[in-house]
């Protein structure tokens, strides 16, 4: 199981979920599926525009990311998802209807809340129809710390070993340090953790200021590396 590398520091983005949520729902929702689907409608909806916001069956089934998280094939993830929507909506969390077009059948859900049963009785009456053309896909981004980023981007897969030495690195040492050695790293063409961990610890002893040391030449950096990286690193 991969780890979770943790909560980043600073600003996030966050979703509003009501409070009868964790009073009312979340004691009697017994069923995995059920609880996935929940939350990850209460995100959707906050990603949509417009006075009426609903989610479609698509909506649901074109996230990878959140399907993949459902079960380990396409199948029983579909399975998973139609199982959880059902006992949603039996529950009350949510409306489902569905309005027939050019196109074939949609089944839309909407949160049951004031505007959720006013849209949902507008559509019985007739007296609107959601718009095709408004619908844009929306998916889970992945928000993880810049400095993981900066790892899998130019080093290589993370691990749960150095996901915990990346956060002692970021605790020690100022980003910008982090991202020049890195940079340092893929310049000289060593991508190896300890070899930028060995560039940070010599402008700690340092006492690196903002901007190049005058001192950072090759040389320099080559005397504070392992000895088993050093033949490896251009001259």
């Amino acid at each position: 199981m991969k780890g979770f590398s943790g909560f980043p520091d600073g600003k996030m983005r966050l979703t509003s979920i009501p409070n009868l949520f964790f009073s009312e729902l979340l004691p009697t929702i017994d069923n995995l599926a059920e609880l996935k689907v929940t939350l990850y409608a209460f995100w959707a909806l906050t990603q949509k525009e417009g006075q009426v916001r609903y989610l479609r069956l698509t909506d649901f089934l074109n996230d990878v990311t959140f399907i993949k998280g459902l079960a380990p094939t396409l199948d029983l993830a579909t399975e998973a998802l139609q199982d959880g929507l059902e006992r949603a909506v039996a529950r009350g969390t949510f409306l489902h209807i569905n309005i027939e077009s050019a196109d074939g059948r949609t089944d839309l859900y909407f949160l049951n809340s004031e505007k959720g049963r006013a849209a949902v009785e507008g559509i019985t009456r007739g007296e609107w129809r959601p718009n095709p053309d408004e619908d844009a896909p929306i998916s889970l981004l992945v928000e993880r710390p810049n400095i993981f980023i900066l790892y899998e981007q130019n080093i290589g897969p993370l691990t749960p070993m150095i996901a915990d030495e990346l956060r002692d690195a970021e605790q020690t040492y100022p980003m910008s340090w982090v991202e020049e050695a890195i940079q340092r790293a893929v310049e000289n063409n060593v991508r190896k953790w300890r070899y930028v961990l060995a560039i940070l610890e010599r402008w700690r002893q340092e006492g690196k200021q903002d901007g190049i040391n005058q001192r950072d030449s090759q040389k320099a950096i080559r005397q504070q590396i392992p000895d088993e990286l050093k033949d490896i690193v251009k001259r």
